[in-house]
């Protein structure tokens, strides 16, 4: 039986982007924030949840992620836009955390 899996992508402050994929949306987010693990997002302070996708298998999410990755920044952009045209941090709406100020 396969797990589902999420396809994210990630903004700092500035903007600067990563795309991931997950099984568990949650904990990873909470990983990057908390720069629990060293590597891209914590380096750039990468924290900000901008964009998701939910797939009911993990081989599909990574096959987009790959996708995604493949993709130009503006290409990239487009598509955080066309969902979260703010760049709101949607992780706020799951994560049993304060809002930073």
């Amino acid at each position: 039986m396969s797990t589902g899996g999420y396809v994210y992508i990630m903004a700092s402050r500035s903007r600067v982007l990563y795309t991931g994929v997950t099984s568990r949306l949650t904990h990873r987010t909470l990983q990057h924030r908390l720069k629990t693990v060293d590597g891209f997002t914590s380096r750039y302070n990468v924290q900000r949840m901008v964009y998701w996708e939910r797939y009911d298998r993990i081989a599909a999410a990574i096959a987009r992620e790959k996708q995604i990755k493949g993709w130009l920044r503006a290409k990239k952009v487009a598509l955080i836009e066309s969902k979260n045209p703010k760049w709101k941090d949607l992780a706020e709406e799951f994560l049993p955390m304060k809002k930073e100020k």
